[in-house]
Formats: structure tokens, C-alpha cells, sequence
């Protein structure tokens, strides 16, 4: 597989295994991630995506081969660990707030107890986060008292204090109302213009298309086809991702 362009890699698995028991969730996956590259992984439901994007920052773990990231293999426990945890962003499809705090409060969190950063620096920062994207005015609010659209705003807000060197998007935008899912991806489209380098399970074929430089297809645990976007709708290269393509885009 090559590179894209001269970026070097920030995440490389190879030969990576995962079992759930007797269920074998990853088979053999090889994949890189460059800086700055969007990648959308998208196929079936059960086909391993979720499973895949969680071992990046190793909230699973995985049973053979390996993964490092930014040229280090993944730390397995401790200091190391809550450093890489701090360097990978992830929005979850839950939004996964601190319900009893504020979302100024949420965004702050991670800035002022893993970075250290004094709590006046982390709050004109996380209002800047916040104002960007689009809800400096509910800094003071409740998760409760905002629309599923404005929780998940705040949960990228929350990734981006951390200044990671890459977010991971686990199906940001399925928990959402119809109405709510663009204001998401807006956002996650204006960062990857910006060149944060990203990668995003998603159902949402138009932002695949929009915003990925490359689609991985993911099928029974494995990689099945990867491509550019134009390429990947235009022509996909194998029957599972011919038959995956027919059944959502006839919707």
C-alpha cells in the first residue's frame, strides 16, 4: 500500500487479531493512518469498525500483531497510556459527557488534570473551542439542558482541548435526530479541512464523500476494499462492496 503523498504515518497496524471469545471481530488488518489524512471507515454493521477504531487508543486490546502510533508501539498501562489516551481524541456515538458538569466544565477537565494547563488558560481556550463550534453560548449549561447536536459539539470540543494528534470518531452522528446530524459534520468537515488528522466510523456516505481522503471498507473483520471517494462509489473493486453500495445508495 503506499503512502499518500510524502506524509508519514501516525498510526500503523499490522496483522492486527481480535477475538470476542470465539468470535473473531478483526482478521489480519493492515492499515496506516498519515498526519493530516481523513479516513472513513464504513461497511456493514458487526463488520469490526467500532472494534477497530477503539484499539487505536487501545480501549481494546487486541490479541496479535501490532499498532503504534506516531512510531511507538501502544503503551500498555500507566503514565504512558493516559499520555497516548491524551494524544488520540475520541467522540463517541454516546456523547459520553460528565452529566453533573457544566460544558465548560467538561471541555476543561482533561486540559487542567492530565496537562496541567492552569485553569484560566484552560477556560479562554475552551471558550475558544466552544465558539468554534458554534456554542460559546451554552458554556455554562448542562449536558441535559442541550440538543443531542450541541452534546456532541461540545464531546469534539472536549477532544480538540486535549490538542491531539488525532481524533477518532466512533459513529459520531448515529445517536443523532436527522436535523442535528449536518451541524455535527460541519464541524468534523471543518477540521478536516484544517488537516487534523481523523478517522471516522460513519453510516454518512455524503460526508465519506465530501471530507475522507480515503475509504476503508470493512467487512466480517476485515479490510475488504480501500480507495479514494471518488473511486470507492464510482467503481468499488469487489462484489461485498458492490452489494454493501447498492443497498444504501438505492435509499
Amino acid at each position: 500500500m503506499t503512502e499518500t503523498g510524502e506524509r508519514t504515518p501516525l498510526v500503523r497496524l499490522e496483522g492486527v487479531n481480535k477475538f470476542f471469545g470465539e468470535l473473531h471481530v478483526l482478521r489480519d488488518i493492515n492499515l496506516t493512518v498519515a498526519r493530516g489524512e481523513v479516513v472513513v471507515v464504513i461497511g456493514p454493521s458487526g463488520g469490526g469498525k467500532s472494534t477497530l477504531c477503539r484499539t487505536i487508543n487501545r480501549l481494546e486490546t487486541i490479541d496479535s500483531g501490532t499498532i503504534t502510533f506516531d512510531g511507538e508501539p501502544l503503551p500498555a498501562e500507566g503514565k504512558a497510556l493516559a499520555r497516548l489516551r491524551s494524544d488520540v481524541g475520541m467522540v463517541f456515538q454516546s456523547f459520553n459527557l460528565f452529566a453533573h458538569r457544566t460544558i465548560l466544565e467538561n471541555v476543561t477537565l482533561g486540559p487542567i488534570r492530565v496537562r496541567k494547563i492552569p485553569r484560566q488558560q484552560a477556560e479562554q481556550r475552551a471558550m475558544e473551542l466552544l465558539e468554534r463550534v458554534g456554542i460559546a453560548a451554552q458554556a455554562s449549561k448542562y449536558p441535559a439542558q442541550l440538543s443531542g447536536g450541541q452534546q456532541q459539539r461540545s464531546a469534539i470540543a472536549r477532544a480538540l482541548a486535549m490538542d491531539p494528534k488525532m481524533i477518532l470518531f466512533d459513529e459520531p452522528t448515529s445517536a443523532l435526530d436527522p436535523e442535528m446530524v449536518q451541524e455535527v459534520l460541519d464541524v468534523m468537515i471543518g477540521l478536516a479541512g484544517e488537516g487534523m488528522t481523523m478517522m471516522v466510523v460513519t453510516h454518512e456516505m455524503g460526508f465519506a464523500r465530501r471530507a475522507a481522503n480515503r475509504v476503508v471498507f470493512m467487512a466480517d473483520g476485515q479490510v475488504v476494499e480501500e480507495n479514494t471517494p471518488d473511486e470507492f462509489f464510482t467503481s468499488p473493486q469487489t462484489d461485498r462492496a458492490k452489494d454493501f453500495l447498492s443497498k444504501i445508495l438505492t435509499h
